[in-house]
């Protein structure tokens, strides 16, 4: 008989699984972080968060003595994007990597919400009341001074005013409040429902379907695969991912874990438009796998 090996280390789903369970100090930069073990698996997750650490401290060491909230964002996004580096990987924009804080941290290029996440890290530690945005197409961070709401685009520092904000979200709005032209000054706005803090459960799940994507497009299977078994911890219940996830499964051959998912979404989602097509798809698999 085969005895379980208690001293074997947990997989790095496993992992990731663990720091996700609860929204209570939920931990956005390790499973961050530990996003990267989908393609380098042996990854220390503690030597990125020592890394971090560091730079708090380096941001820490060009403050002044009481410091008020605007002189400590001015130093963090001097040292951040002046000192250290930071900005956008423009020249290989969907390259995995840039969704790897590790590679982030290595190049000091990423993506806006990978950028947003080191830069949150250092905020907050900074005393910073500082929270992600899921802005349409584009990843915002913000902070509540005490002077008001400065929002951020965290590629580059810049501080976005309201005009500019209501300009990147013009492609985004319907075609109803394009008509409306809301005045965009006052509180309850279409502008003000985009500026709402992102949750960090959020934000790794944007970060998950922005490689899921990218893998998807490279037809990289074995990493959509881990990608989206991700997702499905984060959202157990997201039948779009479960479906996806079987249709990975059906192209990496694997019959029995493709017709559990497939089949799991067809119960969850019986009036779904693609019913008909996964239900031919499902007898397709079984009938090849001879099941």
């Amino acid at each position: 008989m085969n005895m379980p090996n208690f001293d074997q280390a947990p997989s790095p789903l496993d992992y990731f699984a663990s720091l996700v369970v609860s929204d209570e100090h939920f931990p956005l930069l390790e499973a961050a972080a530990s996003i990267a073990q989908i393609e380098e698996p042996e990854l220390d997750i503690e030597l990125v968060l020592e890394e971090v650490e560091r730079m708090v401290e380096r941001v820490r060491n060009r403050m002044v003595n009481g410091a008020d909230d605007l002189t400590r964002l001015a130093v963090l996004n001097h040292v951040f994007y002046k000192d250290m580096g930071f900005g956008l990987n423009a020249n290989d924009y969907y390259a995995p990597r840039n969704s790897f804080v590790s590679e982030v941290l290595r190049t000091r290029r990423g993506i806006p919400v990978s950028l947003a996440v080191v830069w949150l890290e250092l905020a907050q530690e900074l005393g910073l009341n500082a929270r992600g945005i899921a802005f349409p197409g584009h990843f915002l961070v913000k902070v509540a001074l005490e002077s008001g709401l400065v929002v951020l685009d965290p590629a580059s520092g810049e501080s976005l005013g309201i005009e500019h904000l209501a300009e990147r979200l013009e492609p985004f709005r319907d075609q109803d409040d394009q008509m409306l032209k809301p005045d965009l000054d006052e509180g309850e706005t279409p502008l003000g429902l985009y500026l709402q803090s992102c949750p960090p459960r959020d934000i790794l799940t944007r970060m998950l379907r922005n490689l899921k994507e990218i893998y998807q497009t490279q037809q990289d299977w074995t990493a959509c695969l881990a990608v989206l078994d991700r997702i499905l911890v984060l959202w157990p219940e997201a039948w779009a991912e479960r479906r996806d996830r079987g249709l990975v499964h059906a192209e990496l051959g694997h019959a029995g874990q493709a017709l559990a998912d497939l089949q799991a979404y067809l119960d969850a989602e019986p009036l779904a438009a693609d019913h008909g097509a996964l239900a031919a798809r499902i007898k397709e698999i079984a009938g090849e796998a001879g099941l």
